[in-house]
């Protein structure tokens, strides 16, 4: 109808000229065919200005160049006329189309860069990362034209969906199935029967779509599709793939993975009642804002995250609050019952030695408390000073003779090194040792010897307790150094399982670090790391 619109426009242009031609230049018939071949492209589109064109160089041959009223061509001038008028108006009416093409794309795109402005600031006005991704849905349902979105969220932990946004309501108007199929279609793969994907319902196709990275498709007439395996290698900044109309034609949802990082955080669905219409403008959208969906989804991850750490914060706070105040409790009733105990015994009562044994056990019970209380609050003191390596283990092995004296001790020290010096507290340091002295005694067997040695390596002092017990297992070699925690079964070993955990608590606070290592033959080796210091620092004091 547009076609015969414009033949009429054209017959009516003709036989205006024709009363005029005695006075009419060439020229001047050549602008008003052309004027009208330019106003039916704009107006019809190029292929009815191609058609236009053709017909007005027949008309403008027939009706204006001599001889009149045939389509010979009597001077060889007329036909460079003739010729120009056809070329002109073909060109004039192709660079009009590719520009109102072009103008349609900029106005397009200036309409998505405004849904995602949009978007962007609701995004921002949004407060829990729950309202964004709602935000987002909404904007994906308005923009596309589709009755519903709902976002999905994959758990980290299960991998099972969890719906954390939905716009709209599915409509139950049902279209006309459309059974044809665009030919080339690479991004589709052919139908596949639901038991070829392992997926005996349709309530299935969301776990499947976020398990294996691939688009999935709902059609009009029942059946589904997915997307091609290529598509699960798409990097984040580009999670889509989806052709122009490509295994879509007929599609009345869509189910698109959304990815950050190449991760797979969840899922978008988009339904209709009838077919989708997504044109390629609005699929360079669904490309864009199904990243911004992913990276609301990882937001909340990132906000459950940082909840729940700040809630083992301040478990951590409050049971360091309560730890401090029992143990500073449990100290004036243990002092009392030490010394009624000490009166019983001197009355001739040999009971009440254990009763002290027992109090002066559950004391040391209660410092531990209160040490591991103030290294975890940082008021723990630590004076620093250079002190020879050789007096720190003398000084231990002479606190532990009186609880091991028949274990034997094997020190050793470099030869090389006239003294070996390091930069430590000295009190705290010799508590450190001692317990692992004490410790190696309660693993290890009675006709083994305890190793002992010291050595500069680099910057830092290694002094390294082994022992020939049992061992610790791989997954406890970081274990043993939490509080209450124990390996083993030692019946005499009646330790609090706070030792390792004060011990390097106390190794960090003096800048260094206490490490566990395997000892070959067996056994444990613990080592303690402490800065090293030189001659001359010390002369210099």
């Amino acid at each position: 109808m547009r076609l015969l619109r414009w033949f009429l426009a054209l017959s009516l242009l003709t036989l205006g000229l024709l009363p005029l031609r005695p006075s009419l230049d060439k020229a001047h018939v050549s602008l008003a065919y052309l004027l009208l071949i330019l106003a039916a492209s704009a107006r019809a589109g190029r292929r009815v200005g191609l058609v236009l064109s053709v017909v007005s160089f027949f008309c403008f041959n027939f009706f204006f160049v001599e001889p009149l009223h045939s389509f010979v061509v009597a001077e060889p001038l007329d036909w460079l006329v003739l010729v120009a008028l056809l070329i002109t108006s073909a060109v004039a009416a192709h660079l009009l189309s590719v520009a109102q093409s072009e103008a349609r794309t900029a106005w397009e795109r200036a309409a998505e860069i405004d849904r995602l402005a949009v978007l962007g600031a609701e995004s921002l006005n949004a407060g829990p990362a729950e309202q964004a991704l709602d935000a987002i849905a909404g904007v994906i349902q308005d923009a596309l034209g589709v009755d519903r979105c709902r976002i999905f969220a994959v758990s980290e932990s299960s991998g099972a969906l969890s719906l954390v946004a939905e716009r709209g309501e599915l409509s139950t108007a049902s279209a006309d199935p459309v059974t044809s199929e665009p030919a080339g279609a690479p991004f589709m793969t052919a139908l596949v029967p639901w038991r070829d994907l392992g997926m005996p319902t349709r309530a299935h196709l969301l776990q499947w779509v976020a398990e294996n990275a691939r688009v999935g498709v709902e059609r009009i007439d029942g059946s589904m599709r997915v997307g091609a395996a290529s598509t699960a290698a798409r990097s984040a900044e580009s999670p889509l793939d989806i052709t122009a109309g490509a295994g879509i034609a007929d599609a009345c949802g869509l189910l698109l993975p959304l990815r950050v990082h190449e991760k797979v955080v969840g899922v978008v669905h988009i339904e209709r009642g009838g077919p989708l219409d997504l044109t390629p403008s609005r699929q360079r959208f669904l490309r864009a804002i199904s990243y911004y969906a992913a990276l609301g989804i990882e937001r909340a991850r990132l906000v459950v995250q940082a909840e729940h750490t700040e809630a083992l914060r301040q478990a951590d706070k409050l049971k360091d609050a309560v730890l401090a105040s029992v143990s500073h409790d449990l100290r004036t009733p243990l002092t009392t019952i030490k010394a009624l105990a000490n009166a019983i015994r001197l009355e001739g009562d040999d009971r009440a030695a254990i009763i002290e044994e027992e109090a002066d056990r559950l004391n040391r019970f209660v410092a531990d408390l209160l040490d591991l209380s103030r290294l975890d609050g940082g008021a723990m003191p630590i004076a620093l000073q250079i002190t020879a390596v050789e007096d720190l283990l003398g000084a231990a092995l002479q606190r532990v003779s009186g609880v091991m004296p028949h274990r034997a001790i094997d020190v050793q020290l470099p030869r090389d090194e006239p003294l070996l010096l390091a930069r430590l507290d000295f009190t705290q340091s010799l508590r450190i040792v001692v317990n692992l002295l004490e410790n190696a005694d309660k693993y290890s067997p009675a006709d083994q010897p305890i190793g002992v040695s010291a050595q500069r390596v680099g910057d830092m002092v290694r002094l390294s307790v082994s022992d020939r017990g049992a061992g610790i297992a791989d997954a406890d070699r970081e274990r043993i150094f939490e509080p209450f925690h124990r390996v083993g079964d030692i019946p005499d070993a009646n330790g609090t399982g706070l030792g390792l955990s004060i011990a390097r608590r106390l190794a960090e606070r003096q800048g260094g670090r206490l490490v566990h290592e395997p000892r070959a033959g067996g056994g444990s080796c613990f080592v303690l790391e402490l800065s090293a210091a030189e001659l001359e620092a010390l002369a210099s004091l």
